[in-house]
């Protein structure tokens, strides 16, 4: 034992730092970047509603398990209320679980300001960023929610629900936010705009700086006696093209939850959620 402490750095983290530096000029920045961090800077967590048959206790555990902390929250796990005691009790309930509630949706909005107010008001309490919508397609719900996402500063994220509904194309969405306040963009759900035969690399890159939220989710075009019908996939193993969203994503420096949402198998999803993780994980790695 010397008399005074080496301040510097031992031998063995030397060693490892030096090979770092050899691995980034062998293998690329971008490759050891997913070493490091396997989701590339991506706040990657779980639409609750994957875990819907579980109580609030239990899908935290089972997100933890999956090596997540963020989610996008179902209101069956987190009940909207505002009065102050809820608030407290539900941040309580959070922080012990160890999760982050970064949005929340999906939630409908018409021109109820007063109905309007009591969600933002939530929100805002529980720190929640963005807010996925399905807002009446008017003019007077969207005078409403301008005026209302740059009081609160939350984010109005419109989700795309598929064939039939309301927010079924891409372009159902841009017109609606086009010339609104720069807050109220899209959440663009994957698997349903594949559903419609739209695009979601093209999703995201339409809706640019406008895209507070994602729902990664895959389905597959399969046909049967001339028949085509879509059907809801592991994330890599329908027709979503993993690696070009990611891409899209990592030019708009996105900063919101990228939340996988799996519909199928509610009863016993952590086996498949395990491979949705795994294969945007393989996905990262590839990232130009």
């Amino acid at each position: 034992m010397t008399d005074f402490p080496f301040a510097g750095p031992s031998r063995r983290q030397f060693l490892q730092a030096s090979a770092m530096a050899a691995a980034a000029t062998v293998l690329g920045t971008s490759r050891l970047f997913a070493a490091d961090d396997p989701y590339a800077g991506f706040k990657m967590g779980l639409q609750s509603y994957s875990l819907r048959a579980f109580d609030t206790e239990k899908a935290m555990e089972h997100t933890r398990t999956l090596g997540l902390k963020y989610w996008e929250s179902f209101p069956k796990h987190v009940p909207m209320g505002t009065v102050p005691a809820h608030i407290a009790e539900q941040k309580a309930i959070l922080t012990k679980g160890g999760i982050t509630v970064m949005a929340y949706g999906v939630v409908g909005f018409d021109a109820n300001e007063d109905a309007a107010r009591r969600t933002f008001d939530f929100a805002k309490a529980m720190g929640i960023v963005s807010l996925s919508a399905d807002p009446a397609k008017d003019s007077k719900t969207f005078d409403m929610l301008d005026k209302l996402v740059a009081e609160y500063d939350v984010a109005i994220a419109i989700h795309n629900h598929g064939p039939g509904h309301r927010y079924n194309k891409i372009s159902d969405v841009v017109d609606m936010v086009k010339d609104r306040h720069p807050k109220i963009g899209g959440c663009v759900d994957t698997g349903h705009y594949l559903r419609s035969d739209e695009s979601p690399v093209e999703a995201i890159e339409k809706l640019g700086k406008r895209v507070f939220g994602v729902h990664l989710k895959d389905v597959k075009t399969v046909e049967k006696d001339g028949q085509k019908s879509k059907q809801f996939k592991i994330l890599g193993e329908g027709d979503l093209d993993v690696l070009g969203c990611l891409n899209a994503l990592k030019k708009l420096d996105y900063k919101y939850c990228l939340a996988i949402e799996y519909e199928e198998n509610a009863e016993n999803p952590m086996s498949d959620l395990e491979v949705c993780l795994k294969n945007v994980r393989e996905a990262v790695k590839k990232m130009s």
